[in-house]
């Protein structure tokens, strides 16, 4: 048996080849299996890998589950939060769960899906909590490698992250902007490696934005990230604090700007059209 130097995770993709086993198969036969009859999600939906969001929504007698979503692994929430419809999944953590999530939430009507997520802190900007509009993630993890061939970052759309220009003006919780370092592995974080990730100025780490982007990017759909900077990675006491709500409150301010700057960039008008183009479905 001969050794390969290409590790088996970077050795025979095509990248440019149809998937043989796609969601909406799976969501075919999870309807016909949960004799479900099946609708489409909201054309805005959010991850909530901590499960905070609808843990506090569903507590105020807002978010409601939906019995006809089909997904086998998760369960999705329809919340109307300042008259925009959401669909929230919690619980979905790590970038394979997320990207298993994001391909059936696309395939069942999502046009824009925003994933927020609990982040340590590696650079230093203010006192957590606040957030991070996530432009690139360092690709550290697995799954973005099965959507693009190797790079050190995944990034964001430029034309959706162009579009958030003063979206977030006057919310009560900072959005900072930059780069973060996705991991599979939050326990093999060690001294070394984040001294390498404060040095290319990361702001945070967290586990699902390298795999989102790359994921979006390949399949053209739109996909933002954000990281809600909640810890120092428990290296001091007292960390982990989001505040009131855990943070759900704050979260909904950032997630209803974020749709309200996406449709207008995809609203119709003459003033649109050029730039529709260049958006991601």
């Amino acid at each position: 048996m001969t050794k390969s130097a290409v590790p088996p995770i970077l050795a025979g993709k095509h990248y440019g080849a149809p998937s043989v086993f796609v969601p909406e198969n799976l969501l075919r036969e999870a309807r016909r299996q949960k004799r479900l009859e099946g609708r489409a999600v909201p054309a805005v939906c959010v991850l909530d890998p901590d499960g905070d969001i609808v843990r506090q929504t569903r507590a105020d007698g807002r978010a409601v589950r939906d019995p006809e979503w089909a997904c086998y692994h998760t369960d999705l929430y329809r919340l109307t939060h300042e008259r925009t419809e959401l669909g929230l999944v919690p619980c979905a953590v790590g970038a394979a769960f997320a990207v298993l999530v994001a391909e059936q939430l696309f395939a069942s009507g999502c046009r824009l899906l925003i994933s927020v997520t609990s982040s340590g802190q590696l650079v230093s900007l203010r006192p957590p909590p606040y957030f991070v509009l996530i432009e690139k993630a360092l690709r550290d993890e697995g799954t973005s490698y099965h959507y693009r061939p190797p790079s050190e970052f995944s990034s964001a759309s430029p034309l959706l992250v162009e579009a958030m220009n003063g979206a977030f003006d006057g919310l009560r919780t900072p959005v900072e902007r930059g780069a973060t370092w996705t991991t599979d592995a939050p326990f093999r974080e060690t001294a070394a490696a984040v001294a390498a990730m404060k040095a290319k100025g990361l702001l945070g780490v967290e586990m699902e934005a390298a795999a989102l982007y790359a994921f979006a990017e390949a399949r053209g759909k739109s996909v933002i990230c954000l990281a809600h900077v909640t810890n120092q990675m428990a290296q001091v006491e007292g960390d982990f604090e989001k505040g009131d709500g855990e943070g759900s409150a704050e979260a909904l301010d950032v997630i209803v700007a974020i749709a309200n700057a996406w449709s207008r960039l995809v609203a119709p008008g003459p003033a649109h059209l050029a730039r529709q183009r260049d958006v991601p479905t």
